[in-house]
C-alpha cells in the first residue's frame, strides 16, 4: 500500500508540473519565443556556454536568461555583463527549476520587457542530471552537456537526461589530450538511447564547435509567427 501510495503522488506531482509547463509555453508561444532548457552536472560549463553564446549572438538575436541557482547570483551576474535580462532563480533546496518557478521568472520579464521583441529564452537550470530532466518548465527543446571529465558512462547511468536531450553538447573537448577519453564511446553510449539528438563536441576555451552550436540554435528559433507579429504591434 505505501509503494501505491509513492506512484500516485509521484505521478500527481509530475502531472502539475506538466500543466505548469504548458502554460508557460503557450506564453512563450503567443510572444514567439523560442525557450530552451539547459540540463547538466555541476561544472560542466552551462554558465560558461552561455557567456560565449551571449558573446556571439546578442547583436544578431535578442536573448533573455533564467537563472537557476540553489543559492547566490554568482552565475547570474556573470551573465548580466552582456546587457541581457537575465532573472535569477533560487531554488533553496531544490535540486532542479520546476514550471511554477519559471512561471514566476516569466512574469518577472514580462513585468519588465517586451516579450514580443525577444527570441530566444535560455533557462540554466540548476546542476544536477537527475530531477531537471523529468520536470518541464516550458522550454521547446532540451539542451544537455556532459564534460568528458565525466566519463563515458553517465548517459547509462542516467538515462533520462540522455533520453530527453534535443541536443548534447560535450564540453571541454580541449582537456581531451589529457585524458583517457572515448569520445566515439560516448556518443555510441547515447545512441543506445536516443537515436535522434544533435551530438557536438564543443570546448569554450579554444572555440571547438561553437559554430555548430550558434548554427543550431538558429535553427531551432522559430520564426516570428503572424500572431505573434500582431501582438507585437499591439503592445
Amino acid at each position: 500500500m505505501h509503494q501505491v501510495f509513492d506512484v500516485a503522488l509521484e505521478v500527481n506531482l509530475l502531472h502539475a508540473n506538466q500543466e505548469g509547463a504548458d502554460h508557460n509555453r503557450r506564453h512563450f508561444d503567443q510572444w514567439g519565443i523560442t525557450c530552451l532548457n539547459l540540463m547538466s552536472s555541476p561544472g560542466s560549463g552551462k554558465t560558461a556556454l552561455l557567456e560565449k553564446t551571449l558573446a556571439a549572438l546578442a547583436n544578431e538575436l535578442k536573448i533573455a536568461v533564467i537563472e537557476g541557482d540553489m543559492t547566490t547570483e554568482l552565475d547570474a551576474d556573470r551573465l548580466r555583463q552582456y546587457n541581457v535580462p537575465v532573472i535569477a532563480i533560487n531554488t533553496g533546496r531544490s535540486c532542479h527549476l520546476d514550471s511554477k518557478m519559471v512561471a514566476g521568472g516569466i512574469h518577472q520579464f514580462a513585468d519588465r520587457y517586451n516579450p514580443a521583441e525577444f527570441d530566444l529564452v535560455l533557462v540554466e537550470n540548476v546542476g544536477n542530471l537527475v530531477c531537471p530532466a523529468e520536470f518541464e518548465v516550458g522550454e521547446h527543446a532540451k539542451v544537455a552537456l556532459l564534460s568528458i571529465t565525466e566519463g563515458e558512462d553517465k548517459p547509462l547511468k542516467y538515462p533520462v537526461m540522455f533520453q530527453e536531450a534535443d541536443c548534447l553538447l560535450i564540453t571541454k573537448m580541449d582537456l581531451a589530450p589529457y585524458l583517457d577519453f572515448d569520445l566515439d564511446k560516448i556518443v555510441a553510449n547515447v545512441r543506445q538511447m536516443n537515436s535522434q539528438a544533435t551530438i557536438i563536441p564543443i570546448s569554450t576555451k579554444t572555440g571547438e564547435g561553437l559554430k555548430l552550436w550558434f548554427d543550431w540554435l538558429r535553427q531551432v528559433r522559430a520564426p516570428k509567427s503572424a500572431e505573434a507579429r500582431q501582438f507585437e504591434q499591439l503592445v
